[in-house]
């Protein structure tokens, strides 16, 4: 571990036994102690002008070799702990991220332990320093959140914000494509400066800016976190992309109009089977080239 780490945690109290001791044997090591003690106790003192000018007469007929041998130390500490103060402002300031390109998906906790699950192509960034403070996640893509017992939060998109009140509940953002669904708890939906609470199996859908009605969810998770991504009355527009996501290719409509409604499902582990999951309900055909997938109407 280097020396900047080294100092960085322990300025944060954050060192383990073998870090202690590898800290101890820098050689800084007592300056920086009595450095960071005289910082950390300084208080303006009582000002006596002749002491003063008793103390600069007599820094004036320090010798210069006295001079170099406090001024070199001093300020090469000095240095140091700018760059440590440094380091520690960046460390606590700076957004976590996590990402997901296509076909991939990932898992990972929220600073208050609630568990998060990103769907392919999506982004979600907090800040665990501020986290007390500011309880906000930004979502771009789709989420499903197990959030802790306790614990509350935002969820914040392009198209609405989400309100978390301890639940079990999915939020997706697409393009022109809102939707969340309460599995589990409560959660309020503000959409154009309006809240709607929903209960487990309800759910709030926006596509292209109109809200759209939808029946009562009954599954106790969403498909995705199996390997499936099913739909419900939906333009088939958002299946095709959907597709492209999992699966990494792209997908060219011929003949084919993409607000027609489709209910079905297509697995995430067989680009095959997937494919037939989508275009036998609507009599059509595919070919494939490379990552590039042509559907035609039969």
């Amino acid at each position: 571990m280097d020396k900047e780490t080294l100092i960085l945690k322990w300025l944060n109290n954050d060192l383990n036994d073998q870090e202690l001791q590898a800290f101890k044997n820098l050689e800084d090591y007592d300056d920086l102690v009595k450095l960071n003690t005289n910082l950390q106790a300084f208080k303006a003192p009582e000002y006596d002008a002749n002491n003063e000018l008793k103390s600069v007469l007599s820094t004036i007929k320090s010798t210069k070799e006295k001079k170099t041998h406090w001024i070199k130390p001093f300020m090469r500490v000095a240095a140091i702990l700018a760059i440590c103060f440094s380091l520690y402002y960046y460390t606590t300031t700076i957004d976590t991220t996590f990402t997901t390109e296509m076909a991939q998906k990932t898992s990972f906790e929220l600073p208050d332990a609630s568990s998060v699950s990103l769907n392919a192509q999506s982004e979600l960034v907090f800040n665990k320093s501020s986290w007390k403070n500011n309880r906000e996640v930004e979502l771009k893509g789709e989420a499903f959140f197990k959030v802790a017992k306790g614990s509350s939060f935002n969820v914040i998109t392009e198209t609405g914000t989400v309100t978390v009140y301890g639940t079990q509940f999915n939020v997706k953002q697409r393009d022109n494509y809102f939707e969340v669904i309460c599995y589990e708890g409560l959660v309020g939906v503000t959409f154009q400066s309006q809240e709607t609470k929903l209960k487990p199996g309800d759910s709030f859908l926006i596509i292209d800016g109109k809200k759209i009605a939808k029946l009562k969810e009954n599954a106790p998770a969403p498909s995705w976190l199996s390997n499936e991504s099913e739909f419900k009355s939906l333009p088939y527009r958002q299946v095709i992309a959907e597709f492209e996501r999992q699966y990494n290719v792209d997908i060219t409509l011929v003949g084919i109009d993409s607000n027609e409604l489709f209910t079905g499902n297509f697995t995430h582990d067989s680009i095959d089977v997937a494919l037939k999951s989508i275009t036998l309900p609507l009599q059509l055909t595919y070919s494939k080239s490379n990552d590039t997938i042509i559907l035609k109407r039969e």
